[in-house]
This record gives C-alpha cells, sequence and structure tokens, in this order.
C-alpha cells in the first residue's frame, strides 16, 4: 500500500481550516491509523475527510465529525466516556488518548471483534467493550460524566439520561431523517437537563438490541 502520511497531513490541515482547532484532538486523531479500522479494499482512502463503509450497513465517520464531536467533548485525563455504538473503534480510539477511560458498546459482535483487535494491536488498554444494547448505556459504570451517541435517534434514551452525572453532559445526533438530524448537547443539571444544537450531521439510525444475525447464537 502507498504511503498515506501526506494524505493524513492533508487531512490534519483541512480539519483545522474546518474549525476542529484543538491541539489534543489533531493529535490524537494523527497519532492514530485510520486506515487499520477500515477493510482493506478501503484502506488507501483512510484520509479522505468523508464516511466510509465499514460493514453490517454501518459507516466510520467522517473525520470531521469525529474531530468536532471529541472537541466538543471537552474531555481531560480524569474524565471517564461512555461510547454508545463502536463501530469501527476509530472514535474511541481518539477518545482513549484524550480521557481517562472509555467505555464503548456496540450491537454487531463482528464489528466489535474486529475494533477489539485493533485496539489491541495499538496498545490501547484503557477501552473497555460490551456487545449489548447502547439504549441500555452501561448502569454498572455510571454515572458518566461524558457520554458520545454516534448514531441518529428521535430523542434522548431515557436510560442514558439517567447515567448521567449532574454536571455532565452526552453529545448525539438526534432528528427523525437525515435532512433534519442535529448534533445536540443534553447537560444534567440538579433540576433537570438543557438541550443545545450543535451542528446538521448525516448518522445511521440507532437501533435498539443486539443484531439478531449475530446474537441468534449467544444469547445474551
Amino acid at each position: 500500500m502507498r504511503d498515506l502520511e501526506p494524505d493524513k497531513i492533508k487531512l490534519i490541515m483541512e480539519l483545522r481550516r474546518q474549525g476542529v482547532t484543538d491541539r489534543a484532538v489533531l493529535g490524537a486523531i494523527e497519532r492514530t491509523p485510520r486506515e487499520l479500522f477500515l477493510p482493506e479494499v478501503m484502506r488507501e482512502r483512510a484520509y479522505e475527510n468523508s464516511a466510509l463503509p465499514i460493514g453490517q450497513g454501518q459507516t466510520i465517520s467522517q473525520p470531521y465529525i469525529v474531530g468536532f464531536m471529541s472537541q466538543e467533548l471537552k474531555l481531560n485525563k480524569r474524565l471517564v466516556v461512555l461510547e454508545i455504538g463502536t463501530g469501527s473503534g476509530y472514535q474511541a480510539a481518539v477518545l482513549a488518548r484524550l480521557c481517562r477511560r472509555v467505555y464503548t458498546i456496540e450491537r454487531h459482535r463482528s464489528l466489535l471483534r474486529s475494533a477489539e483487535a485493533v485496539f489491541k494491536e495499538l496498545g490501547l488498554h484503557t477501552i473497555s467493550t460490551r456487545l449489548g444494547d447502547g439504549y441500555k448505556g452501561w448502569p454498572e459504570q455510571a454515572p458518566f460524566q461524558r457520554i458520545i451517541v454516534t448514531a441518529a435517534a428521535l430523542e434522548p434514551p431515557p436510560l442514558l439520561l439517567d447515567q448521567l452525572g449532574v454536571g455532565g453532559f452526552m453529545l448525539m445526533p438526534l432528528g427523525p431523517t437525515w435532512e433534519t438530524q442535529n448534533i445536540v448537547r443534553i447537560t444534567r443539571h440538579e433540576s433537570g437537563y438543557d438541550t443545545e444544537e450543535l451542528l446538521p450531521v448525516r448518522f445511521v439510525p440507532m437501533v435498539p438490541g443486539i443484531a439478531v444475525d449475530e446474537s441468534a447464537a449467544q444469547p445474551e
């Protein structure tokens, strides 16, 4: 495969122009080899600023969206993050370089196993994974000060809101169709929640449960 480093440098410059200016976030993206999270046939396109298919009807998010959401999470090395929708594992890998620990949930067994293999290859030992229903979250590890959801829902899942710590916030795309989705920030206060729209986006839909084709042989 050809040298992808020039493509990566070009992408980092493009992300900076688009408003991803946090040095820690840009550094995490630069140090995370996106090609490893893609199928072999897609790897030469790894540093295109676009979403790409990874199987099971899912995509690896556009680098700009990964950078934007990572920046908006306002992370530091004391924080723990819950991610809903592991997918390829790329977003989790970037987050792992910015926070203390990432808990990530995926409903497709094959995607999760593939992501786990790359985490191991990269030595990312602060990522904990679970095959499960993202709508249910990870209650044993709650409360979380940061939650990121990488699939679109009509409304915030109540169980995820319950697992959000006071003063913490969740980033997720909301909207009924591709044309009306927005990334929103939902902040929990003592008396309730505030919601702020941040960016129009297009995400695959959030689906409850574990993927039937992969969970039938091993019920959860």
